[in-house]
């Protein structure tokens, strides 16, 4: 049997087909393909660009739900608009057409009335129109725009969040102009201080009245280790006095070591579903503290309120979760915050147990904070519920007004010490100074505080750097979540003055309306936060 081979020669004018041409590749394939040397630092480039952008979308889509919560609620209690639990655009545009006049049917079908006469053309009320004269309800919702409360109505949710500054400047300017202007002496012939009373009152706003709301702290002693109310009729017997004084609400704690005590993710909140049901019947507002901390160690009350008890389990095994000085002395007032993203609490990270116990509280009392009867919330941040370290504990001997010590000696914020001086290249870095002094020093007796100490040098400027982001990436995380859980609600953060200066920065970058209250205390004197 012969084969043939073939022609390794083959005549003119008979030559091998070419292969079809390949089509032009499109989107990022089209670009010129890396080097294999080159390949993988832009692939990993390009992945946390993704990232960020991701990143960016979460916070505008945050910002847009916010927009939109903030509008129906002002709709329900200002203009009486009996819109749904889950409203949408459809039913905020059927109640706007029905208060101007209009019918609406279930499908959506939408005609003026025919046996109404044709409505004359709305009056102009600076940028706002009233509706009628027949729609009272809409005209008292207008009320708090003309004494120039800012209007969520003019954020674009497209925004992106770097840009969000020069609308919250923008507002500010509408503010003064809405303030200043003559138009308000026209809303239903009202003398000008009964509405700038009566509307700031019902906007919340007592920036431009001389009235200051009044909250008095209800006791720790109310609500029990097992979340029960411990004197209902004694609770009575308080509001009604504090009523009698014409207060506005009371502050209520809401400990964590209380409500999650025994079980991880087990949340007993029927002792503060009792106490704000009687609340509610002598009709005062409450701000909520969730409290992150322990107490009764300093001199705050008989009761002693410590981190839940499964925590503390866990600290018998992994002493590591709370602050540690130099010497080793551990605080277990709070968590430490190395342990933000560490999972050691049960499968959890110390981030993830505050969202979900912010979270549950939403849950249980939505409705309650719907019906205005919850007016603001303080999230805890740290050592007393402020954002701070706890440097300067009295049961280590502290004493005004020492300098305090740094709280950076435990497993996990010494990882992230020696992950930072490695970054930078100078892994000797990775140690706290021993020239900081005791908790009683003062700077000048220091090596590392006086004047031309070791503060200013490249590895002091580095050490403090990296011991104020500790503080300042915690309070970014926690309010990030706290806006994620209560959206659209107001947030209050407790705070020692310095370092408000120290994270202000992180407050503008969240977009989110944050309240301070200072303390007037040690905290003036302390150096190391």
């Amino acid at each position: 049997m012969s084969m043939k081979l073939p022609d390794p020669h083959p005549p003119l004018g008979e030559e091998e087909p070419s292969p079809p041409p390949q089509r032009r590749p499109r989107g990022f394939a089209s670009g010129p393909a890396p080097s294999a040397g080159a390949a993988g630092p832009p692939r990993r480039r390009g992945e946390r660009e993704r990232e960020r952008e991701k990143e960016r979308t979460k916070l505008r889509e945050r910002h847009r739900r916010a927009i939109t919560s903030r509008m129906l609620a002002g709709l329900r209690q200002h203009g009486n608009f009996p819109l749904p639990a889950r409203a949408d655009m459809n039913d905020v545009l059927a109640a706007l057409a029905r208060a101007a006049g209009w019918t609406v049917h279930p499908d959506g079908t939408t005609f003026r009335s025919s046996n109404q006469p044709p409505l004359p053309p709305p009056p102009q009320l600076g940028m706002f129109q009233v509706a009628s004269g027949d729609a009272p309800a809409f005209i008292n919702a207008l009320n708090s725009y003309a004494i120039g409360t800012p209007s969520s109505l003019q954020t674009d949710d497209c925004l992106s969040p770097s840009s969000l500054d020069s609308v919250v400047a923008e507002r500010s300017i509408k503010t003064e102009n809405f303030g200043n202007s003559s138009s308000v002496n026209s809303l239903n012939c009202m003398d000008n201080n009964q509405l700038l009373r009566s509307s700031a009152m019902l906007a919340g706003d007592y920036t431009k009245t001389p009235y200051i709301p009044v909250y008095a702290s209800l006791p720790m002693g109310i609500i029990n280790s097992h979340c029960q109310l411990v004197d209902p009729e004694g609770v009575r017997a308080e509001l009604r006095h504090l009523k009698s004084l014409n207060v506005d609400g009371v502050v209520v704690d809401c400990w964590w070591g209380i409500v999650e005590a025994w079980i991880p993710r087990k949340y007993e909140w029927s002792g503060y579903r009792d106490l704000f049901g009687i609340i509610k019947e002598f009709k005062l507002k409450v701000q909520v503290v969730l409290s992150f901390h322990g107490s009764g160690e300093t001199g705050s009350g008989d009761m002693l309120i410590s981190l839940p008890k499964w925590i503390m389990e866990i600290a018998k095994e992994n002493q590591d979760i709370f602050f540690t000085d130099r010497e080793g002395r551990r605080n277990t007032e709070c968590l430490s915050w190395g342990i933000d993203k560490e999972r050691v609490l049960r499968g959890r990270t110390g981030i993830e147990v505050y969202f979900d116990f912010m979270r549950s509280f939403h849950m249980e009392f939505r409705n309650l904070s719907e019906e205005g009867l919850i007016s603001a919330i303080e999230i805890g941040l740290g050592a007393s519920g402020e954002l701070r370290y706890p440097s300067f504990p009295e049961r280590m001997g502290w004493k005004y007004p020492g300098i305090g010590e740094f709280q950076c000696y435990d497993r996990y914020m010494q990882k992230n010490l020696r992950q930072s001086a490695l970054s930078r290249g100078h892994l000797f870095w990775a140690r706290g100074p021993d020239n900081a002094g005791y908790y009683n020093s003062r700077p000048h007796e220091t090596g590392f505080f006086c004047d031309g100490g070791d503060y200013d040098s490249y590895y002091g400027r580095f050490f403090l750097n990296w011991y104020s982001a500790i503080l300042i990436n915690h309070v970014d995380q926690v309010l990030s979540l706290a806006a994620l859980a209560f959206d659209g609600a107001e947030i209050v953060v407790k705070n020692c003055k310095p370092c408000c200066r120290a994270y202000s920065g992180i407050l503008q970058s969240n977009k989110q309306r944050w309240i301070f209250s200072g303390s007037e205390n040690a905290q003036e004197a302390f150096y190391n936060s």
